[in-house]
């Protein structure tokens, strides 16, 4: 049976579009900002499946200048009516050809890695996002941890489908979204932080350091699982060196 994502449905997109950084959403991007200011020289940015355009405009926030690229004409529809400055590009999957190659400082993918359904298109996309890295560039892949559908959150559920438990990478898993106004469950795409470092290597990838934010008690949220266990993986990767003459 074909994949199908849910955030091509407008209503859903349109509902998603509306999230904020609260929650265990906020963990994902809490610590962005100092992980970038760490190891990212430059300003030029590509914010891969930037939807809705919301991590785009974080980028920018943050004193990048970043094109926004999406598969989804629908999210780049919202994403241009809400952000009428930002530049923001519709791609065919994994076609980065109206790109120019060794031309970001920093990439970022924050979830649509979540969304590619198999082992060959992952790879297809890494290796099109290698390409486009400077020599000293960094790529930021930011997923879902393997342990997000199997805990109950402040901002998901995932109790209604234990059949998460029985997955393995590259199987589909439920998720629902509490705080978004639509309470339809997302199908994700399992991928396991053993296998995302396979394909890094294959794509030839080198891995610097997996961030695995966790909340501290401080924030004003109900915690759940969040502050024992990571619901979020960031992956900090360069292109590999490759032996002289390869």
């Amino acid at each position: 049976m074909e994949f199908k994502n849910i955030y091509e449905d407008n209503d859903y997109a349109a509902a998603y579009a509306r999230l904020e950084f609260s929650g265990t959403y906020m963990l994902a991007y809490r610590d962005l900002p100092l992980i970038l200011k760490s190891h990212v020289t430059g300003h030029r940015a590509l914010d891969f499946g930037c939807g809705a355009g919301r991590s785009s405009r974080f980028l920018r926030d943050l004193g990048l200048n970043v094109i926004g690229c999406d598969i989804s004409q629908d999210m780049l529809r919202i994403a241009r009516d809400r952000d009428p400055g930002g530049e923001y590009i519709l791609i065919e999957p994994a076609d980065f050809s109206g790109f120019q190659k060794n031309s970001f400082d920093l990439i970022t993918a924050i979830f649509p890695f979540d969304n590619i359904p198999t082992e060959e298109e992952k790879l297809k996309n890494l290796s099109g996002l290698r390409d486009l890295l400077k020599r000293t560039g960094r790529l930021v892949i930011l997923v879902s941890s393997a342990q997000i559908y199997l805990n109950e959150w402040e901002t998901f559920t995932t109790k209604s489908w234990p059949e998460n438990r029985e997955a393995k990478s590259g199987d589909e898993v439920k998720i629902a979204v509490l705080n978004i106004g639509d309470a339809r469950p997302v199908t994700d795409i399992l991928w396991k932080e053993e296998d995302y470092k396979r394909l890094f290597k294959i794509a030839e990838l080198e891995l610097l350091k997996t961030f695995k934010p966790l909340a501290d008690g401080s924030e004003p949220f109900k915690w759940i699982s969040e502050t024992t266990i990571a619901p979020w993986e960031i992956h900090l990767l360069k292109r590999a060196s490759r032996p002289e003459g390869a």
